[in-house]
């Protein structure tokens, strides 16, 4: 449709003005710019890596020497592998690195300027000037955030899993890996990278051109009839920086594809492990590639499923992470630990329907859920300061990483207090999925598309229906649980009306759920991002209370009002339920 008035003139003539000025600024910026926090990236994460090497070679002995997951001969076979892994590890980490700082540092202030016309500004001058700034400095301090986020894996979160590898305790359903085990998930491994690399570099090779020219199709169709992100005349610019970049990314799935292979050829071996089974391994291997032909027939919008053969390589389903908490059949999705031990994802660019970009606020970000949970672990931090249950003392610990039995009511203990209090929250209000801060109500529905997100959004939805028949004696029970871990003397210090239940099967229920409750809190802590946002809370929780001046009711939520906390630290009486016996799922 061709333009009618003067205006419509003068909009395409901005909007092609826009965009070459952006395109154009950003190559400046990215030249300029993009060599300094691509060395700050790299410098600094080959600093880390080569700083902690060291620290990580004795704690990988220490645990590889305590842990009952392997028996003696197999210890002492990994003992003389370790240095060729850490050779691969140092390797591939600095390769990594310098990968990842080079697109970062280019792409990054390239990205911003077409960002900068996203924002409402009052004028076309503040417009422009965030279009020459945006991306500038921001793109060097995200350099220095990244390097924070790398440091704080290796320090906390490594330790962290591997504490949970020696702790592990010995159980029936996985028993200590043997050395005869080995050659097995050798042999399969190999046979993976042998199988699924070739094969995934096959699929993704054939249908790029696909993707390819699909893509573009898309793209112009919007373009020409306003819809999707050609709807808002704010995001023409970037939204034609896709068209421009369309093959690139293309090149990335592909490249995407193939990294993905590796791993989950090597996941084979565990596969032979967990099934205590070669020939499951072998028929994990030929079910990937068909999982992947199926998986990129469906970002592409082709027929349906495979014509692969796609062996069945599990001897069940759905496995409970707890015993004392039993198996759940739900047709919705597996639980949580059934989908962390699939295989990895694969990344592959997908050709999402054509919609405004408005109608997309409506779905829950990944960000909104992240930023959402650190707001509720500041209310909840303050309400449990104010009630004295947790001190200044156990906040500093954390900080300082001492004191490892106290420092994790901060670390895992408040986390988990607050998502079990959004539970609650959620049952109070009727929700059908889980309702958090601003009104904001996740479900199957609306959930963003993200990987963490599967992982966890699912066994949250059991919790709740198991929250839902606890009355409030066992809800007071949980919060202290929850909240203080295994530390007895804290406790009993919180007298906030609860008794113990006499039942010691459903104590035994209780403590199962709520130890499906930590694991989840402690997994939560072991992502990238998540202790450098945890730390701002902790400080923030000290700063205030040092400062004698705690702004009572900020960060608190009008609907929250049947589940605060009393002056001990308790909370209010829930909606009655006729059930005293906890749903077993």
């Amino acid at each position: 449709m061709m333009p009618s008035t003067i205006q419509d003139w003068l909009r395409i003539i901005y909007v092609v003005f826009s965009f070459f000025a952006a395109l154009c600024l950003g190559a400046i910026k990215s030249v300029l710019v993009g060599p300094i926090a691509a060395l700050l990236l790299i410098l600094g994460n080959v600093g880390v890596i080569l700083g902690l090497l060291p620290s990580h070679i004795y704690w990988t002995f220490y645990t590889l020497i305590k842990t009952q997951k392997f028996d003696a001969y197999l210890k002492v076979a990994l003992v003389f592998a370790l240095p060729a892994l850490f050779a691969i590890w140092v390797g591939l980490s600095i390769a990594g690195s310098v990968l990842v700082g080079l697109g970062y540092g280019f792409f990054t202030p390239w990205v911003s300027s077409f960002e900068a016309f996203r924002h409402d500004h009052d004028s076309a001058y503040l417009m422009f000037f965030h279009c020459i700034v945006d991306g500038t400095w921001g793109t060097i301090k995200g350099s220095c955030t990244v390097v924070r986020d790398f440091a704080d894996v290796c320090v906390h979160s490594y330790p962290v899993y591997l504490k949970e590898l020696r702790e592990s305790p010995y159980t029936n359903e996985y028993k200590p890996l043997r050395l005869i085990h080995v050659p097995g998930c050798i042999i399969v491994g190999i046979m993976g990278l042998i199988v699924e690399i070739p094969l995934f570099t096959a699929i993704a090779i054939v249908k790029s051109p696909y993707l390819l020219f699909k893509g573009w199709q898309r793209l112009v169709h919007d373009l020409i009839s306003r819809e999707g992100p050609f709807l808002e005349t704010a995001c023409i610019p970037i939204a034609g920086l896709t068209i421009l970049m369309w093959p690139i990314i293309v090149i990335g799935s592909i490249i995407m594809a193939i990294f993905s292979s590796f791993f989950i050829g090597l996941y084979g071996a565990v596969i032979v492990y967990q099934e205590r089974s070669f020939q499951r391994g072998l028929a994990y291997v030929i079910a990937m590639v068909a999982e992947f032909d199926e998986y990129t027939n469906d970002w592409l919008y082709l027929r349906e499923g495979s014509i692969l053969p796609k062996p069945r390589y599990r001897k069940k389903l759905s496995a409970s992470l707890d015993p004392s908490v039993g198996v759940h059949h739900s047709s919705e999705g597996p639980r949580i630990g059934s989908v962390i031990r699939e295989a990895p994802p694969i990344l592959m660019a997908s050709l999402s329907s054509r919609r405004s970009v408005r109608e997309t606020i409506h779905e829950v970000k990944m960000v909104q859920v992240w930023g959402n949970m650190m707001r509720s672990c500041e209310m909840r931090g303050r309400e449990l300061l104010d009630a004295k249950v947790i001190t200044i003392t156990d906040l500093s610990d954390w900080l300082k990483a001492k004191n490892g039995k106290e420092a994790g009511i901060i670390g895992v203990g408040v986390p988990c207090y607050t998502i079990f209090h959004n539970i609650l929250y959620s049952i109070k209000a009727g929700s059908e999925g889980l309702l958090i801060l601003d009104d904001i109500e996740i479900t199957h529905l609306n959930r963003p598309e993200d990987k963490m997100m599967e992982w966890f959004f699912q066994p949250l939805m059991v919790l709740k229906e198991q929250i839902k028949c606890m009355e409030e004696n066992e809800v007071r029970f949980m919060e202290k649980i929850i909240l203080f871990g295994t530390n007895p003397q804290r406790i009993q210090a919180w007298d906030n009306g609860s008794v113990v239940p006499q039942n010691a099967v459903r104590v035994a229920q209780l403590e199962g759920i709520a130890r499906r409750m930590v694991g989840m809190a402690r997994r939560i802590s072991m992502f990238p991002t998540y202790r450098r946002r945890y730390s701002h809370i902790v400080k923030s929780l000290i700063a205030g209370k040092e400062s004698c001046a705690p702004k009572e009711g900020s960060f608190r939520s009008n609907k929250e009002g049947s589940f605060r906390s009393n002056k001990e630290g308790s909370i209010k009486s829930m909606s009655t339920k006729s059930s005293t016996s906890i749903e077993i799922v």
